[in-house]
């Protein structure tokens, strides 16, 4: 009955996206929500690995801005369909993260931080450098083809029409990642979270789940880039910076990293509180920095434990 309630309630929220697109008028408004959706599923990268793997990441904007590069360098040369290039940036991602995981998942704590921050400025001090090949600061302009994945690129250039696909692409990762944690190899991960050398008595190798994990945290932030650099077909250092990962793993916090849906929470109530306090104060950050201190301490389990605390009575009186 649970399950059903839950496939319910994501076919539902499947719906909201779209609805939201056709019912809000504003193009401002609607432009923010697309950018949330893409910083949702960036967020969503950083809280899967300190859910699953219990490991705080710094430098995960390397792996979000790292296919955008990709795109940018190897396009211009149509050596392969667009739609190639872009599964490949993301599985090329994916594959240098898992090999990235198996050297530095073997360390824990904030030893593991630090190695991730060196990697994200590696990342960061390389494209500033080759300004010839990147352009440097200034960043650099993609030439994308007129049609992705059968859609207009209009469509995907316009806030209505990606806040519709970014939602759903969303969804997607929301209901993968619910799928993962119910299966085998989530519960594994989260029994080596919890207890590694429990885990080694009982036989099983703790190196290759943490890396796999690791792996797939770099690809869903990957994703996240790659709608990112799609509706601006604009790629620059910012979205590689060591900022950029700070706030994403301060959206997985605001929101909850230990829920599933909790990071995409976060990411849009970062959004809509510094889009409400940037019109009152150039001083939002600090808004943002109270609040995040507010719910560390009051909601230790973030803004998803307490929705789910208020729906916690609803289900107690609900017929099983």
């Amino acid at each position: 009955m649970r399950n059903l309630r839950i496939a319910a309630s994501m076919l539902a929220l499947c719906g909201v996206g779209p609805l939201l697109a056709v019912l809000i008028t504003s193009q401002l408004m609607l432009s923010l929500l697309a950018q949330a959706t893409f910083a949702a599923i960036f967020a969503l990268g950083v809280g899967f690995l300190i859910r699953q793997n219990g490991m705080v990441s710094f430098g995960h904007a390397a792996f979000f801005g790292l296919p955008g590069y990709m795109m940018g360098l190897l396009l211009p040369g149509a050596m392969m369909p667009a739609e190639v290039l872009i599964i490949g940036a993301v599985a090329l991602t994916g594959i240098l993260g898992f090999a990235i995981g198996l050297v530095i998942v073997r360390v824990h704590g904030i030893a593991f931080g630090m190695l991730t921050l060196a990697i994200g400025q590696g990342l960061y001090v390389a494209v500033t450098r080759v300004r010839g090949v990147t352009g440097g600061h200034d960043g650099m302009n993609l030439r994308l083809p007129q049609e992705l994945f059968g859609l207009p690129l209009k469509l995907l250039q316009q806030p209505q029409g990606m806040l519709i696909v970014s939602w759903l692409v969303l969804m997607a990762i929301l209901v993968s990642i619910w799928l993962f944690s119910r299966s085998h190899w989530g519960r594994l991960t989260e029994g080596i979270r919890d207890n590694e050398e429990r885990i080694r008595f009982l036989g099983y190798s703790t190196l290759l789940p943490r890396a796999l994990v690791f792996a797939a945290s770099t690809v869903i932030a990957a994703i996240g880039g790659v709608l990112f650099v799609v509706y601006n077909t604009f790629i620059s250092p910012d979205a590689v910076h060591w900022t950029a990962s700070g706030s994403a793993l301060i959206m997985a916090i605001l929101g909850g990293a230990g829920s599933t849906w909790g990071p995409a929470l976060g990411a849009f109530a970062y959004f809509l509180l510094k889009h409400a306090a940037g019109e009152y104060t150039t001083h939002w950050l600090s808004i943002i920095g109270v609040a995040l201190i507010l719910v560390s301490v009051a909601f230790p389990t973030g803004l998803a434990g307490l929705v789910e605390r208020w729906f916690k009575p609803a289900r107690r009186g609900a017929p099983a």
